[in-house]
């Protein structure tokens, strides 16, 4: 199989973007979500897929790209391929999409 996996509050905790003051996230600050991450390296270990696609950068312009790489090499995380430039979007609406609480063993 293969996953789509999203970044910030998904395998990690991020700050968010504060529109009174428009100040974007320092993403380096970021803090993983160790238990997730294992479930997602098991899922790679056992043969599937593993893609992450950020919206980092989508809206302030900054290119994170290598910084998330560092950060999730760091964490240990096992993909298959990163990818920024996710749309932003408030409603993601897909047939198969799972819901963190669906989907997490947490």
């Amino acid at each position: 199989m293969r996953y789509m996996i999203d970044i910030d509050g998904t395998i990690c905790e991020s700050e968010q973007y504060n529109p009174e003051t428009d100040e974007y996230p320092d993403y380096t600050q970021s803090v993983p979500y160790k238990d997730r991450i294992k479930q997602l390296n098991d899922l790679y270990d056992a043969g599937h897929e593993i893609y992450y696609w950020t919206a980092r950068g989508t809206n302030s312009g900054i290119d994170w790209l290598q910084d998330t790489i560092a950060q999730l090499e760091s964490w240990g995380v096992k993909y298959h391929s990163i990818q920024t430039g996710k749309p932003h979007y408030d409603i993601w609406v897909d047939d198969k999409a799972r819901e963190i609480g669906n989907f997490f063993n947490d």
